[in-house]
């Protein structure tokens, strides 16, 4: 049968309508348009740099109808492959570009392994062709995230990012820069985010030649928690344009495309709101998988000392450098005599540098070695002849260096840093304050006495630590909370939130031996410091007897006042409350007596004489309790951690002992909360105590919350009747000012002069006409 009038072979979208609809009846039409291709692609190979739509054309047709067709086009992707490669420079753009996208709708059917047309791509970043580039990352990046979207394919995973390995090495800079962007961005997709993509950007981007593929590489080990802020700081400026679309909405004329701006306003406000309830993803940071930390700050040290690069780069190794330093804990002596040189208050990015050595700092590095930092930093920032916040700026970062390596301060350094306690402003005062607090925790026999403040149980149990010292604990810090048959419950203290007594978080009999062991032990530590101490540190000691005298004299009058309660109770018929007050009047008197013998056990300690063997056998005696005491609550402690499993509840009442240990004799509620964490947070050097200048924007919140709660500002009518009519003073308000000029105007008074001057001139008028 002869088709007349047969369209078909110019119009190539019907036909391929057609052939997808049903292969076998156009199989002829299809073959004459295989045969034309072949033609079209002998003519091209001719002048393969000139462009040819006719050629286009046919490679789109095919790529659309290949799974039609296999046997017949079981060679054209490979065609379309050694095109590229033979003539990827010389080939005209658009056609390049429509050979990749014909071969990617092959790799969409399944028609090419995605290992060949991944490795074509990456040959093909070499191109001087921007757009190109662009379009095959972000298929390549695409490509491998749906390949792994199911289920990880390791084997095509481990020979791409070899290639990838290779791709680094690379000596065209746009290929080499292109590669290590995909990588990167695999990684933040949580594709590849193994530690072998983390080591080959490690090991070879860092110390690449080509200064954009080093610059992408050291952000990418400092970039997440920039590109986190990056997207809060978006989030802000996002919710500003919607207040700002919202009241526009409110203010201005009605129109449709108004109301879609407000709804389209609404719509990304909800996705806002949805993304702060989402869950946090925790995730290790890139710089934790790297294989030898050690080398890599080494040589990332060397090529900061030996390179030429921009005053960025170099702040960009010193981080990297002080992050390895500090997560890995390393041993790397010679940075810190190099980063000393730019402790200077009129250096530039000075505030970073101070950030690079406080995260250079551990407890593993010898004190002798970051001493001369701390004195440099010292002597250069906290002095009178600097503002007030470069000193606070100074303290500050003192204190986030000595946080993590607390042996590098002396004792006379320190003593005079917290002189500036006094200082007349405020910012300095509070920095030496916070720095005060930091070693009260970690070693308060360096502080003064007066600086030490009054003990806790916290501060008891924690003794200052020696170089290289780790302390292990083999049971979960708080369970003793748990031991306790009487632990308060949560409802309890609920409804007793406010009250923060010690009746609230623990019960007096129950507590009552830890509490006097716990003041015995340092009461007995003051007693050793007093033998030590000189003739003054001893006339000190005596007074404090005489103040403990008189609190037991205090203690004396309110027992009798409990007496005297008690009395009254007595009179009560209910017995249980009889029998629970009495239990109270025996622990106080016992807390008493301990008291009074602590108190004669002292001076004897201090003056070193011939103690009497019945007081020596007391003692001996109360430490071994206490220390059979101690054994058996740790290993109930231990015993507790390996046998329970701990519920909400009993988190909360081992939180709920911590807050109480650091209670300091139910004065000082808060205490400093030093914790070490992996990286230091600029805003932690660069906090001033200074009430700062507040913005147009804070200072209309400011405003509008202060106008909540108030009555409408403005004239009130005060009448009876709303409705009623108004004066003439009232509609006066309303009336333009032509209207009411004459009666604003009112009478004119003369003076005396004016009619002195107006009769004159009468006078003269008439005068005249006589």
């Amino acid at each position: 049968m002869v088709r007349h009038n047969n369209q078909l072979p110019d119009n190539l979208p019907q036909l391929q309508n057609l052939i997808k609809r049903d292969p076998d009846s156009y199989r002829d039409e299809f073959l004459q348009q295989y045969h034309h291709f072949h033609s079209v692609l002998d003519i091209f190979r001719l002048e393969p740099d000139k462009e040819n739509k006719s050629l286009c054309e046919s490679i789109m047709f095919l790529a659309q109808v290949a799974q039609c067709y296999l046997e017949e086009l079981k060679t054209f992707p490979q065609t379309l492959v050694d095109l590229l490669k033979t003539h990827s420079t010389t080939l005209d753009p658009e056609m390049r570009n429509t050979f990749c996208r014909a071969l990617i709708l092959l790799r969409n059917k399944n028609l090419i392994s995605p290992l060949d047309l991944l490795e074509l791509f990456f040959q093909l970043l070499r191109c001087p062709d921007k757009a190109l580039r662009t379009f095959l990352e972000n298929h390549i990046i695409n490509d491998i995230k749906n390949m792994n979207a199911k289920q990880k394919d390791m084997k095509l995973n481990a020979t791409l990012q070899s290639f990838m390995y290779t791709m680094l090495r690379d000596t065209n800079p746009k290929a080499a820069k292109m590669s290590v962007d995909i990588m990167i961005e695999l990684y933040r997709k949580q594709v590849w985010n193994d530690a072998k993509t983390v080591n080959v950007i490690a090991n070879v981007g860092c110390f690449s030649k080509i200064s954009k593929v080093l610059v992408a590489s050291l952000k990418f080990f400092l970039g997440t928690d920039q590109q986190d802020e990056e997207e809060d700081e978006e989030d802000s400026d996002r919710e500003m344009d919607l207040k700002g679309i919202m009241m526009a909405a409110k203010v201005n004329k009605k129109t449709k495309k108004r109301k879609k701006k407000v709804e389209a306003a609404k719509k990304l406000y909800t996705q806002a709101q949805k993304k702060k309830k989402r869950p946090v993803a925790f995730n290790f940071s890139a710089i934790h998988l790297i294989h030898n930390p050690q080398g890599m700050a080494e040589n990332l040290f060397k090529q900061l000392q030996d390179g030429n690069e921009r005053f960025e780069v170099k702040l960009m190794h010193l981080d990297v450098i002080s992050r390895l330093i500090g997560i890995h804990e390393l041993f790397l002596f010679s940075f810190y005599p190099y980063i000393s040189r730019f402790i200077q208050p009129h250096q530039r990015q000075v505030t970073r540098i101070l950030q690079f050595a406080a995260q250079a700092s551990h407890e593993l590095i010898p004190p002798d070695i970051i001493e001369p930092v701390i004195k440099t930093l010292v002597n250069n920032f906290v002095t009178e002849r600097n503002s007030s916040d470069v000193m606070a700026i100074g303290l500050n970062a003192v204190r986030e260096i000595c946080v993590r390596c607390p042996l590098a301060m002396n004792e006379d350094l320190l003593q005079d840093l917290t002189m500036y306690k006094n200082y007349k402003e405020k910012s300095v005062m509070m920095a030496s304050k916070a720095l005060i607090m930091l070693y009260r925790e970690q070693m308060p026999n360096l502080l003064t006495k007066k600086d030490r403040g009054r003990p806790t149980e916290a501060s008891v149990e924690v003794k200052p630590k020696r170089y290289g010292e780790i302390v292990a604990a083999d049971y979960i810090p708080g369970t003793e909370a748990l031991l306790r048959e009487d632990a308060p419950e949560l409802e309890e203290e609920a409804g007793a939130a406010g009250n923060e007594s010690d009746s609230d978080w623990v019960d007096v009999d129950s507590s009552e031996d830890e509490a006097d062991a716990v003041l015995r032990e340092a009461r007995s530590k003051k007693g050793i410091v007093m033998i030590k101490s000189s003739k003054h540190k001893n006339e000190e000691v005596e007074e404090e007897e005489d103040s403990e005298e008189e609190d037991d004299d205090e203690e004396e009058e309110d027992d009798e006042e409990d007496d005297d309660d008690e009395g009254e109770w007595e009179d009560c018929s209910e017995e249980e409350e009889i029998v629970e007050e009495k239990k109270v009047k025996r622990s106080k008197q016992a807390r008493k007596q301990e008291k009074r013998k602590q108190k004669k056990k002292i001076p004897t300690v201090t003056k070193a004489t011939a103690a009497e063997p019945e007081t020596a056998d007391n003692e001996t005696d109360e430490t071994v309790k206490n220390g059979e005491q101690t054994l058996n609550t740790t290993e109930a402690m231990q015993e507790l951690a390996l046998t329970k499993i701990f519920t909400d509840a009993d988190f909360a009442r081992i939180e709920q002992e911590r807050v109480k240990k650091q209670l300091t004799h139910h004065s000082r509620k808060r205490q400093l909360e030093t914790e070490r964490s992996e990286f230091v947070k600029l805003d932690a050097i660069e906090m001033i105590y200074k009430r700062r200048k507040a913005d147009k924007q804070s200072r209309v919140e400011t405003m509008q919350k202060g106008r909540e709660d108030r009555e409408k500002f403005g004239y009130k009518d005060n009448r009876m009747n709303p409705h009623c009519s108004k004066t003439n003073r009232e509609k006066q308000k309303n009336k333009n000012f032509s209207m009411i000029r004459h009666k604003v105007r009112g009478k004119v008074k003369k003076s005396f002069r004016d009619k002195q001057v107006a009769l004159r001139k009468h006078l003269l008028h008439v005068k005249k006409m006589k």
